[in-house]
């Protein structure tokens, strides 16, 4: 799918309207998600000035932003009921590197009742640290009742007239979800039926027979698939309904974060494909081709559709599903059974990660945006040793039900100046249409809610396509300053050139290393891998020696970190190249001895 950065054509339109303030337009009476009415005080309709930035944001001519919320947790999933009233799930725990979560309930209520785009209302509720809870994705409204994911569980907490936030416990659903392995989050969706539909991402990467490890072919059959890696389907208003194979739905889906249905009832979901087929299959994939395969997608969800996780992936240069190489693949040639399974609505950049979706019926925004989609990506830490890709979030038009074969980048800048996980100022995780019809966009690192809204004159004309994602390398990141040599490093027999080589191999300017990717450009670490800076070790003692030995090997089953290693970082290197990074990672923590 190409793209049509709207989002970097601004023009001086934008700079009137944020100067006189921006009003928010129309209204929608059937706000996506929104069919709970909370009660309350109904803020008044007053000009809402945007922040000059726009709260760091980059807009289409005619929108502007607020920011509407902030530091209220790691924002994943929204929802606004009818009356404004903005519900956010929040969640913890190894995917924010077990930082400490904030107090209270991981669910989040904000109201704006003066009107002026921020939330001055803010009230904490639900399963918190102290009563056990790690909070969650999903969450969505519906018959006058707030769900959401906590733990193992989806919730249904009652939402009484005129109350803020739940006034009783609140009841399961659907308990006992799988939360082991790499994608434990539940989001979902209810449709207007009440037919509640509900992903269980898989647990690895590519079912091999060992996870992420160079060379391992795949489990034939996938028996993960009997209760990961598809939409299962749930009824909404039904409680004490309890998980398993039964309930599945589609198949073949590695992990669908953003899901959400159209006007119709008809179910969609992201999928994020794959990860590292270079450096599991280097004989078969180049470093570019592990970069930019595969597409991410936008998927129709079909009853009994199979998506063909983990057999097969989708190249976006053939615009078609192949082999993967666990299952026989030969780089991208064969197709086998691939060409039995369901095909994407529509494909991005590769692991952009798309973690939110949202078709768009409101009346704020102009006529070409109704019932189109927008997709927020949360952004690649995979795409190393070349730039880092998403951290924004794209509209996908829809024509008589069909995807457009290209997207227009809506709001960009979320980053700011590094496309790292680690590095990233904001990462969209979040989105939701309020029943003004203005957009919000979650955050997930610093918990940050924006309120865009248009208010101006009609959206020119797209802009002419980017190049590809791959052609820029205005983010690749560049060796540090020289790394000094101290006392402990020369007593090991680590040379300045060594280390200068490491040093390069590390921020991928030779032999393709991917280090940053997990390590960060900084090499402090991430919630994937660690601080390697700090010399506290975790498989060894510390020595050049060892850390050479756990570059060599790998770290399959990381203790503290979500981010599995492959041998070398999953690139080709010689022994000499291996102790030089080696060289450099003990340089780098012992730069005070």
């Amino acid at each position: 799918m190409r793209s049509t950065p709207t989002s970097l054509a601004l023009t001086l339109a934008i700079g009137a309207i944020l100067a006189g303030g921006c009003r928010a337009r129309g209204g929608d009476s059937t706000a996506s998600d929104s069919t709970a009415a909370a009660g309350g005080a109904t803020a008044a309709t007053v000009p809402i000035a945007c922040a000059p930035d726009n709260g760091g944001l980059t807009l289409p001519s005619g929108f502007c932003a607020t920011v509407f919320a902030d530091s209220i947790g790691h924002a994943r999933h929204i929802t606004v009921s009818s009356d404004g009233t903005v519900y956010v799930n929040t969640w913890s725990g190894e995917y924010y590197g077990k930082d400490k979560p904030h107090a209270g309930g991981f669910l989040v209520a904000l109201r704006d009742t003066t009107g002026d785009g921020r939330a001055d209302v803010v009230a904490r509720f639900g399963d918190s640290v102290q009563s056990g809870g790690h909070g969650g994705t999903g969450i969505a409204l519906h018959g006058g009742s707030l769900y959401a994911e906590s733990n193992d569980k989806i919730l249904k907490y009652a939402l009484p007239a005129g109350s803020l936030t739940p006034t009783a416990a609140p009841e399961v659903v659907v308990d006992s979800l799988p939360l082991s392995g790499d994608h434990p989050m539940h989001p979902f969706v209810i449709d207007s039926k009440g037919g509640l539909y509900m992903s269980s991402g898989s647990a690895s990467n590519a079912c091999q027979v060992r996870d992420r490890k160079a060379g391992s072919p795949g489990h034939d059959p996938c028996t993960e698939l009997e209760t990961r890696g598809g939409i299962w389907r749930y009824e909404a208003e039904k409680t004490g309904q309890h998980f398993s194979k039964n309930e599945r739905y589609a198949t073949g889906i590695r992990n669908a974060v953003g899901i959400a249905a159209d006007a119709s009832g008809q179910v969609y979901s992201t999928q994020h494909g794959r990860d590292q087929l270079a450096e599991l299959w280097p004989k078969l994939y180049t470093p570019v081709q592990g970069q930019n395969f595969p597409a991410e997608e936008l998927l129709e969800i079909k009853k009994d559709a199979d998506f063909g996780w983990p057999t097969c992936y989708f190249d976006s240069t053939q615009a078609k599903l192949v082999l993967a190489p666990e299952y026989g693949g030969d780089g991208g040639k064969k197709i086998g059974d691939c060409a039995t399974k369901q095909a994407p609505a529509a494909y991005f950049p590769a692991h952009w990660a798309p973690d939110a979706l949202l078709f768009y019926y409101g009346t704020n925004f102009p006529a070409q945006y109704k019932g189109g989609a927008f997709i927020a990506f949360h952004g690649s830490w995979n795409r190393a040793p070349g730039p880092q890709g998403g951290y924004n979030v794209v509209f996908v038009p829809f024509t008589g039900g069909m995807a457009s074969k290209e997207y227009q980048v809506f709001a960009d800048g979320f980053a700011g100046g590094k496309k790292e996980p680690g590095k990233a100022a904001f990462r969209p995780a979040g989105l939701a249409v309020g029943p003004d019809g203005t957009l919000y966009i979650g955050d997930d690192v610093h918990g940050r809610i924006w309120r865009v809204m248009y208010g101006g004159s009609a959206v020119p004309s797209p802009a002419a396509p980017a190049a590809p994602a791959a052609t820029d390398t205005s983010t690749l990141t560049a060796p540090s300053a020289a790394i000094p040599v101290r006392a402990a490093a020369k007593a090991a027999g680590i040379t300045p050139a060594m280390v200068a080589l490491g040093d390069s191999i590390f921020h991928g300017q030779v032999a393709n290393g991917t280090c940053t990717a997990c390590h960060g450009s900084d090499a402090k670490g991430t919630p994937l891998a660690p601080d390697l800076t700090d010399n506290t070790w975790l498989w060894s003692d510390g020595s050049y020696k060892a850390i050479v030995k756990t570059i060599t090997e790998g770290v399959p089953a990381p203790k503290e970190h979500r981010g599995v290693m492959p041998p070398m970082g999953g690139v080709q290197l010689t022994p000499a190249q291996v102790s030089a990074v080696g060289g450099y990672v003990f340089a780098l923590s012992h730069q005070g001895a």
